[in-house]
């Protein structure tokens, strides 16, 4: 799931979050918004059980997946696009 907030400014604040049933392991987001960087935006465990991770964005498009232990990709439905590159987002 993806939340998005827009924040003072051209800035937006969006959370990515997997539910409790997603893969065991660390999970991070990757994408072009951090050179594809696995463990640079860790999702961490909340009370719930689910796994968050917020990051700030100027508007632009951005293309991203979620990387799990093991090397497992996964992609989230709730993302503006979703194609054989993985994830989109368009925020303006």
């Amino acid at each position: 799931m993806i939340k998005r907030n827009r924040l003072f400014g051209n800035q937006t604040r969006v959370t990515f979050s997997l539910p409790k049933d997603a893969p065991t392991g660390t999970v991070s987001v990757v994408g072009c918004f951090n050179g594809w960087e696995p463990g640079r935006h860790e999702l961490v465990p909340r009370r719930d059980g689910s796994r968050t991770v917020t990051v700030r964005l100027a508007p632009g498009e951005y293309r991203f997946r979620y990387l799990a232990t093991g090397g497992i990709w996964l992609d989230d439905d709730q993302a503006d696009q979703v194609d054989q590159q993985g994830g989109r987002l368009l925020l303006r």
